[in-house]
């Protein structure tokens, strides 16, 4: 929720400091403006806060819960950076950094399934490091069978190591193993890579640096499940209609390159699906601009809660 503006931390050579409060709170109300406007049934959320100094020990989920419709009923959350203290000048106090689900629909159960970490840190800096994950949800169906819906955040800052290559192998081996068992599956998130070469080369100078100069760790997952933007979409004619992200240091603010997706395995027939460049203010919500898809699911979702009230209870704490 640190929003677009004035936000090219330490983390890749800035120095804007922390947002204040008042952008925090306010670039709240406008994700929540946005999730209204688009009404998704579920919804994969990545860096929210929780107890964190940077931003104000909010938990921001639960700031953002009470904005929402009462459809919103379940939700889960898994931290990827948690720490009570950071030996960093850039870090004020603890951090809670965590993948959200929110979905208008039953969740059965939640997974954290762990990511490789980065493999050029050393032990001590690797235990105040992020530690990427995938959070998984089932959402059951009615008459039997489950929809397995997952999110994620893959590693930032990982070059010349072969972090991002075991993280996408990683990713590979879950949607795999649900289609083995015949369980429809979608993951979506910031994987943090570009979708090929032609991608590759479109970026600026400062833009390659962040990324394989031979290939793209992503390829794999591109070539082994169907992806919203698929590879065409992303290399083709109209490839800027699916720009996701705005480098922190560039100061137009203009998106210029795809790094967020949605794979997902057969038996979810896609429909409509979109990046809302255009929707009001959306390009200062964040550096990274909405991704939508809508899917056919075979059968209907169960909505039955064993204790609603309980479900309340975890939605509107």
């Amino acid at each position: 929720m640190a929003g677009n503006k004035d936000n090219h931390f330490f983390f890749d050579g800035g120095t804007d400091p922390w947002p204040t409060l008042q952008t925090v709170t306010g670039v709240t109300r406008q994700v929540a403006e946005l999730i209204r406007a688009e009404n998704p049934d579920v919804i994969l959320l990545q860096e929210l806060d929780e107890g964190a100094g940077r931003t104000y020990n909010q938990d921001q989920l639960a700031e953002l819960l009470v904005l929402l419709p009462r459809d919103y009923l379940t939700h889960t959350s898994s931290y990827y950076w948690k720490a009570d203290f950071v030996p960093h000048p850039g870090i004020p106090g603890a951090i809670g950094m965590k993948l959200s689900i929110i979905s208008k629909y039953c969740i059965e159960s939640a997974t954290r399934y762990a990511l490789s970490a980065i493999t050029a840190d050393d032990p001590l800096t690797a235990q105040f490091n992020p530690k990427r994950a995938v959070l998984g949800v089932k959402l059951p169906i009615e008459g039997g069978g489950k929809l397995n819906v997952l999110n994620t955040h893959l590693s930032a800052f990982a070059q010349h190591t072969d972090t991002m290559e075991r993280q996408v192998t990683q990713v590979i081996e879950l949607l795999s193993g649900f289609a083995a068992k015949g369980e429809p599956a979608l993951i979506g998130g910031d994987f943090n890579l570009v979708p090929s070469m032609t991608a590759y080369h479109r970026l600026s100078d400062r833009n390659r640096e962040y990324y394989n100069s031979d290939e793209t760790e992503i390829a794999p997952l591109l070539a082994q499940f169907p992806a919203v933007p698929s590879l065409a979409e992303s290399d083709g004619e109209h490839h800027r209609r699916w720009y996701t992200h705005m480098g922190n240091h560039n100061h137009s603010k203009s998106p210029d390159k795809t790094i967020d997706y949605i794979f997902y395995t057969d038996g979810l027939p896609l429909g409509d699906h979109y990046v809302p460049q255009d929707w009001n203010g959306v390009r200062s919500i964040s550096d990274h601009l909405l991704l939508v898809a809508h899917f056919t699911v075979p059968g209907a979702i169960s909505k039955s809660y064993k204790n609603e009230a309980f479900f309340d209870r975890l939605a509107y704490p």
